[in-house]
């Protein structure tokens, strides 16, 4: 019996690791779709994800653009991602030096918080060696139930804009044409194609052929006509990774998303009026000078509802993170707790000396004379 219950187990462990194998094989080999801003797809059975996507929304209350940048990785050397978009959109490169800018403008602030008290890590509650561990070519004719706006070539991508009325004649004009796209995404576009929006298809590949697409890719920007700003996320649904956003936007006001859209509460890490007098910044806030920086965490990205949407906020508070820097307080370098306890003992320590002196320094009082009793008689 002993035998048999032993057999039973080996089974059952070899079961479980020949299903763990199975997962992680299939995770390896399967692509991995993961773009906020729309679907990234690789080419052929390789790995493509972004594991950053940092957006500017600057809307003027007609008209929207968005610059886009994505941090990829993965090791697939060819890739191609389409994003939907409410009205016809113009497309170019962006500046790079955008999202340096943006992020020393809206970096936190550090500040020194003194403490009086030995904390972990001051003397003597030092432990250990004291350390601490420390966001083209030409157009393509067009299958029936897709239109072709425009094709060009921009640096590395390979950029179409289309219109379509069908899904699947999306989906092959995109197959024919060298944007692959898995058959999810056909019915993730569906929405898009009801509400007649349009689409901008992106196909990059590297500089050096066979060179595995990794880093920060060139930021794109579009300009398209909007009535409210919207940042496209329905299709980051796909994503089979956790997904993270930073999106900044710009407008007369500050602004906040409509709702969390499936993912983590969206926090505001900076809102303020740009001060920028120059740069890729100053020239892209002119008009829209209120600048509010977002960050948002999608863990489980099946359960994004639909596209961000933002309004403006109550009121045009400022808002910028701090950093407190604990310290220690000292007096010429000495902790001041120290210089306290030291001389509170040293008053003690005088206090009762001066008591000890000033009681042996009294007169002592002679002692009364004795009478000798009255004779007795």
């Amino acid at each position: 019996m002993a035998c048999f219950l032993r057999k039973c187990t080996r089974a059952r462990l070899l079961a479980i690791v020949v299903t763990l194998f199975a997962t992680q094989l299939g995770s390896l080999i399967a692509p991995a779709y993961a773009c906020g801003c729309g679907a990234m797809i690789p080419d052929g059975q390789r790995r493509v994800s972004v594991s950053r996507e940092e957006s500017v929304v600057r809307w003027d209350g007609s008209r929207e653009q968005i610059v886009m940048g994505l941090t990829v990785g993965g090791d697939a050397d060819r890739a191609a991602w389409i994003m939907p978009v409410p009205h016809r959109a113009t497309v170019g490169l962006g500046d790079p030096a955008l999202f340096s800018q943006l992020a020393a403008t809206t970096a936190p602030v550090h500040r020194d918080r003194y403490h009086f008290w030995p904390q972990g890590g001051d003397w003597p509650l030092v432990t250990g060696d004291g350390g601490s561990a420390a966001g083209p070519p030409g157009a393509g004719a067009a299958a029936p139930g897709v239109g072709v706006v425009g094709r060009q070539k921009l640096g590395p991508f390979d950029v179409a804009r289309l219109t379509a009325t069908d899904p699947a004649a999306l989906n092959t004009w995109l197959d024919t044409n060298g944007f692959a796209m898995p058959p999810r995404l056909q019915d993730a576009l569906q929405p898009y194609v009801s509400r007649r929006w349009e689409y901008v298809a992106v196909r990059l590949s590297p500089d050096t052929a066979n060179t595995p697409l990794n880093g920060r890719l060139d930021p794109l920007h579009l300009t398209f006509a909007s009535g409210q700003p919207v940042y496209p996320m329905r299709l980051s649904r796909l994503a089979r990774t956790p997904q993270s956003l930073g999106l900044y936007v710009l407008a007369a006001h500050r602004m906040e998303t409509r709702s969390a859209i499936g993912g983590e509460r969206p926090r505001v890490s900076y809102a303020g009026r740009v001060t920028a007098k120059s740069g890729p910044l100053a020239r892209l806030a002119a008009g829209t000078p209120f600048l509010t920086a977002i960050g948002q965490e999608f863990p489980y990205p099946p359960s994004i509802s639909g596209d961000h949407v933002l309004r403006r906020a109550s009121a045009d508070t400022p808002f910028q993170q701090v950093i407190y820097e604990d310290r220690l307080r000292t007096v010429a370098g000495i902790p001041a707790w120290l210089l306290t306890v030291v001389g509170s003992l040293a008053l003690a320590v005088t206090a009762v000396t001066v008591f000890a002196v000033r009681r042996s320094r009294r007169p002592v009082p002679p002692p009364s004379p004795v009478h000798a009793p009255p004779p007795i008689s």
